[in-house]
């Protein structure tokens, strides 16, 4: 893969579970110095297109390439080693009583548990490093289910990092949070896109106060369709905002952070 281009790319991407389209004719490409998020209501198909992302759902139609290789021509096993994928479903499969830098480890191979792999010092002294990287230096030691939800949260940002991978997903992350552990998560996420070294993101949200500051790209997503997308001065605004959610919304922009309400 080249710096221009695309990590990912969709063309005419569609896919139809038990008869029923949940994505239609998405097209979409993510570049290197992207990040971006992805809007819309819920049932909108946005976790289905970010399963495709991760190359965990084969679509029905269209195409996808990932990492200059084309998905359904390559075995995916090598290429999904470098998306870093965070979701609510992976936080479920972690056993509680695993410590913070047993899980960010595990994330060198993908996996739920230390002793399905050999790791070595060099991999102990990373997962440390990515923990203070997010915030949580110190935390190594402490277990997953004495964290508090924004934590967690950022334990599981840290464990994507783990395997230096060319693309980052995360499924509302902030979905849960209280208001503290919501700024955490976004302070965090923007000091990782500050870095120069640091992957492009996706970042899944039905809220726009959830948008981190140094996102530079938007795509909206309902009913399975595109709504919009480009870069996020350019398509968050009211009037995309009230065609995406069937109501009349305003949106405003202050430090950096978006706001959205009814009008």
């Amino acid at each position: 893969m080249t710096e221009t281009n695309p990590v990912l790319e969709m063309d005419g991407v569609g896919v139809t579970v038990d008869g029923r389209p949940i994505l239609a004719d998405m097209t979409w490409a993510v570049a290197p110095g992207q990040h971006w998020v992805v809007v819309g209501p819920n049932g909108g198909g946005k976790s289905t297109l970010l399963r495709v992302a991760a190359l965990l759902l084969h679509p029905t139609t269209g195409t996808v390439r990932a990492l200059d290789h084309e998905l359904g021509k390559v075995d995916v096993r090598p290429l999904k080693g470098r998306i870093g994928l965070s979701s609510a479903e992976l936080a479920d499969r972690l056993r509680p009583e695993l410590q913070a830098e047993s899980i960010v480890r595990c994330g060198r191979f993908g996996a739920l548990e230390p002793w399905w792999h050999h790791y070595e010092q060099a991999d102990h002294a990373r997962a440390e490093g990515l923990l203070a990287q997010v915030g949580l230096a110190g935390y190594g030691r402490r277990r997953f289910a004495t964290l508090s939800s924004g934590e967690r949260q950022r334990v599981l940002l840290a464990r994507t990092l783990m395997p230096e991978p060319d693309l980052i997903l995360l499924d509302e992350p902030t979905a849960g949070l209280d208001f503290g552990g919501r700024e955490e998560l976004l302070g965090a996420l923007d000091a990782l896109a500050a870095r120069s070294d640091s992957p492009p993101t996706v970042t899944v949200t039905h809220r726009v106060e959830d948008i981190a500051k140094t996102t530079t790209h938007l795509l909206a997503v309902a009913d399975g369709k595109t709504v919009a997308t480009g870069p996020i001065g350019a398509t968050l605004t009211g009037a995309m905002m009230s065609r995406l959610f069937g109501l009349r919304v305003e949106v405003g922009r202050s430090g950096g952070r978006w706001t959205a309400r009814t009008v």
